[in-house]
């Protein structure tokens, strides 16, 4: 009887120790910057025009982005990525957009590629504030005919952003509805909500939207599940609209997808005001 006593002793402090490891190492489950620091390409070995821009954030930290003009430009895409990796390794989101005649603005938040600081959820809400006043004061742009593109945590960051600023687009891509339900999923046996120090609530943002919202994502994602997509697009006020797609997390737009292209464009020409900047 001792020896079972012993032995439930043992087992509740490992699972405390485990407890106490998740809350202590959020960061480095949430955020994956090491994964790709260095620029591995550019928009010009794509034959792409562009500026390499350094954006300031009201906390002083330095944000490294590229801005790539479309001719004739239909509107503005600030790009939001997702949790891994930099800028370089969207290189096929840029060319798309600009084949698509859209100006497209990728950054790295802090800790990311050339960006200095460290990545924290209320920092890279600082970030992409300083994203949209680049936009705005430098170069200049309406925010009608801005559309913010977040894929994955990304966004979650471009939720946050539509609910405080008023753009004329919200795409999210392969979202999650915030990070407690995502890890609530993932360990099922710890008290995650109960712990957990990142929100990312995407679901709570989108309360506060009022553009319009075109929410992707696909069937086959193995990362996060199908069911937060749908859980997203019924939160979200009209106009909106779903899309389905085909594919994993991470490769459901770099071949361009004929229904996702048609979608979009049809989703833009509908919804988004178009005027001159």
């Amino acid at each position: 009887m001792r020896m079972l006593f012993n032995w439930v002793i043992v087992v509740i402090l490992i699972y405390l120790l485990l407890v106490l490891l998740l809350f202590l190492g959020q960061s480095r489950l949430i955020f994956f910057p090491e994964t790709g620091r260095k620029i591995i390409a550019t928009p010009g070995q794509v034959g792409l025009v562009y500026e390499s821009v350094r954006i300031n954030t009201v906390d002083n930290e330095m944000l490294h982005g590229w801005f790539v003009p479309a001719s004739g430009a239909k509107a503005t895409v600030l790009f939001f990525h997702g949790n891994a990796g930099n800028i370089s390794h969207r290189i096929g989101y840029l060319s798309m957009f600009n084949q698509l005649d859209y100006n497209l603005l990728i950054f790295d938040y802090r800790g990311y590629g050339q960006s200095s600081g460290t990545p924290t959820e209320s920092g890279t809400y600082l970030d992409a504030l300083a994203a949209w006043r680049y936009l705005i004061e430098v170069k200049g742009i309406s925010p009608s005919r801005i559309i913010l593109f977040g894929e994955s945590l990304g966004g979650a960051v471009a939720a946050w952003l539509a609910a405080h600023k008023a753009p004329g687009m919200l795409v999210l891509a392969s979202v999650f509805t915030s990070v407690p339900d995502m890890a609530e999923e993932i360990y099922p046996f710890f008290p995650v909500r109960r712990i957990a120090r990142f929100n990312y609530d995407t679901v709570e943002s989108l309360r506060s939207v009022t553009c319009p919202v075109l929410i992707v994502h696909s069937l086959q994602d193995e990362i996060v599940p199908f069911k937060h997509g749908q859980s997203l697009y019924q939160m979200a006020f009209e106009p909106k609209q779903f899309l389905t797609l085909q594919g994993g997390h991470n490769d459901g737009f770099i071949f361009m997808q004929e229904s996702w292209i048609r979608s979009f464009e049809n989703f833009v020409t509908e919804n988004l005001i178009i005027q001159s900047p």
